[in-house]
């Protein structure tokens, strides 16, 4: 019996020629990461266990990303906790604030992850890294101290469900609608504890960017990962960031997986998921008309330069809504500063919007414009639970940063067909 790309990354770890779902195995970390909230209590876990530090300094990745700059004294300290200990450890892979972003945008970008890799994070999005071929998880944060002790950590095999996405990917569709229209047809728990692969045409279509996107919302499906199979664009994109050799491991045609879905994306149109949950989906045709107060342009879902060019050819030349308040935050300061080159930054701040050094923000409610109770936002983000953004009565909607860029300008969903043609909104993608 063949095995699945993720059964491969994973026995290639574990020393075995083959594992199968619920084995429980210990494999060996390629990188483990972890963030300001996340490290301090990691570090502290470390030090209560006398334990003094880490198993390969070159493998651990420390990300300043979610409250940075500090909001509030209890924020300070958490990024002084963590900034000692990679003082105290000389860790080359220390990002501190205004020099890394976003840490699930910030490794692919620098090449710090490549296919074949088993990439721990003490952060739930640590899945998207699997749009690299990669498998990634997210731990807590006392499994990240233990993985930091001894670069090993133990699980059980998962099971893989296959998605195929077949047909020619239609104007305004991008990763993040394939991964929308995917958690609402198996809701947010319909790959819990699962390896979800993701495969066919339409994927091989999507860049990197997309591909990370997808993989980023695997864990709202309930995935323990997500993965797309390393090709030759995948091998284009790593070769221009990383001097680390990659291996990659395809599915065999005989693996075994507990679920296979099939689409045609031919006719599939933007997706919105609509309060209070990522599965609570529409076509945005069907939301089109609904008033928002707040538009968010950020976060390791959609923040990357691809986004942020689209979202500019929108609304290049046009104002936000009145009664509309929009925030664009690059994921990181390499993607702030191509922005800023390209003339980006001064679209979004002609159109009335705040821009901010690359930071999380208020994706999980954390600052740079937390929601209030009577805020309705749409955001390129991943998670819209109540009190995610802030307010637990405030609404939140997640879509493509195509669709967010045109709903800041009418300050209602809109479809962005409706203020650009798609063959300049995208590009070169259009070509």
């Amino acid at each position: 019996m063949g095995m699945t790309i993720t059964e491969k990354i994973l026995a290639a770890h574990c020393g075995r020629e083959s594992v199968k779902p619920g084995d429980f195995i210990e494999v060996k970390v390629d990188l483990a990461m972890g963030n300001d909230v996340t490290a301090p209590i990691a570090i502290r876990t470390l030090q209560k266990e006398g334990l003094d530090g880490v198993w390969d300094r070159g493998k651990v990745a420390l990300v300043m990303s979610h409250f940075i700059p500090a909001k509030d004294i209890a924020s300070a300290e958490q990024g002084s906790i963590t900034r000692q200990f990679a003082r105290k450890h000389d860790l080359p892979l220390f990002f501190d604030e205004g020099q890394g972003g976003i840490e699930h945008s910030l490794l692919p970008e620098l090449g710090l992850v490549v296919p074949g890799d088993i990439v721990i994070g003490a952060d739930s999005h640590s899945c998207t890294y699997g749009g690299l071929g990669i498998f990634s998880s997210g731990v807590g944060s006392t499994d990240l101290a233990a993985v930091l002790a001894t670069g090993e950590f133990w699980m059980k095999v998962p099971e893989n469900m296959k998605f195929i996405y077949k047909g020619a990917m239609p104007a305004w569709v991008m990763g993040k609608d394939l991964i929308l229209y995917t958690i609402g047809k198996v809701g947010d728990d319909g790959a819990r504890y699962k390896a979800m692969e993701f495969t066919g045409p339409g994927v091989r279509q999507l860049s990197v960017e997309g591909r990370l996107t997808m993989c980023n919302m695997a864990i709202e499906a309930g995935g323990k990962s997500g993965i797309v199979a390393a090709d030759e664009t995948t091998a284009d994109y790593v070769q221009r960031r990383s001097k680390r050799a990659f291996k990659i491991f395809p599915s065999d045609s005989d693996a075994r997986y507990s679920d296979t879905l099939e689409w045609d994306i031919s006719g599939l149109d933007p997706v919105v998921a609509c309060p209070s949950l990522p599965s609570n989906t529409r076509f945005v045709g069907e939301l089109k008309g609904t008033a928002v107060t707040y538009v968010f342009l950020g976060s390791c879902t959609n923040a990357r330069i691809e986004d942020l060019r689209l979202a500019g050819r929108i609304m290049k030349g046009k104002k936000i809504a009145r009664g509309v308040r929009m925030m664009v935050i690059p994921a990181t300061v390499n993607i702030y500063k191509q922005a800023l080159r390209e003339g980006l930054i001064e679209i979004f701040a002609d159109a009335g919007a705040s821009v901010s050094t690359a930071t999380c923000g208020p994706c999980l409610g954390g600052h740079m414009g937390v929601l209030g109770p009577d805020d309705v936002c749409i955001s390129s983000s991943n998670r819209n639970f109540p009190g995610r953004m802030g307010h637990k009565d405030a609404k939140v909607y997640l879509a493509n940063p195509a669709v967010v860029a045109a709903t800041a300008i009418a300050g209602s969903i809109s479809h962005p067909a409706d203020f650009a043609p798609w063959e300049d909104a995208a590009g070169e993608k259009a070509a």
